[in-house]
């Protein structure tokens, strides 16, 4: 599972010019299924993205993490993110999940974050989405279930 963290002022997401979801100061997650994630993958994802401390303290250091400053999530389904681009110009997607295996697999992350009592909004897996945000420092980390990076 691969997943893009941006810590955000605010951002939305739309299909159709229709914003299906909103979140102010929080995290904006890319999320990608990959074909050989198991339930260990979302686990770690779901307690690293709550708990990287990407927030500032009172003295200015990154130190405070989503669930200490009780920041939102808005949560995008993201296969691109499985993209293998090392050889040719066209990028590979063979290793991202079928959306049989990864709509259930977002949707879980999603309720776990519900469960967390995380105010959290998504986009819809498989739509044309239009994603807005104003990245906070910029912040932008790079996590990997499997730890290639």
């Amino acid at each position: 599972m691969r997943g893009v963290v941006q810590r955000v002022k605010r951002a939305s997401v739309s299909v159709e010019n229709i914003i299906i979801g909103h979140i102010d100061n929080g995290i904006m997650l890319l999320l990608g299924v990959e074909e050989s994630d198991e339930e260990k993958d979302l686990e770690y994802m779901c307690d690293k993205v709550v708990n990287l401390r990407i927030f500032e303290d009172e003295n200015g250091k990154m130190n405070k993490s989503l669930m200490d400053v009780q920041g939102s999530i808005l949560v995008i389904s993201q296969f691109t993110l499985l993209g293998d681009a090392r050889k040719g110009r066209r990028p590979s997607f063979t290793q991202a999940a079928v959306p049989d295996k990864a709509v259930p697999m977002y949707e879980k992350f999603i309720s776990n974050m519900k469960k967390l009592e995380i105010v959290t909004e998504s986009g819809k897996f498989g739509a044309d989405m239009q994603v807005e945000l104003v990245n906070d420092g910029p912040v932008t980390i790079l996590l990997d279930s499997k730890k290639i990076f």
